[in-house]
């Protein structure tokens, strides 16, 4: 999951340096989301494995 905000974020640099605002803005949303959605889940699997 953390390799495809890595992509979107990628890609909405991209986007943004050749002038496609609503891509970048939007590519740059899926990657933000992507990631806290990682940091989430690996938040909960790191308490999992000490309990």
């Amino acid at each position: 999951m953390l390799h495809y905000a890595v992509v979107f974020f990628v890609i909405a640099i991209i986007a943004a340096l050749l002038g496609f605002s609503g891509i970048a803005g939007a590519a740059s949303n899926i990657a933000w989301i992507l990631f806290v959605v990682f940091l989430i889940l690996a938040v909960i699997s790191l308490f999992r494995r000490k309990g």
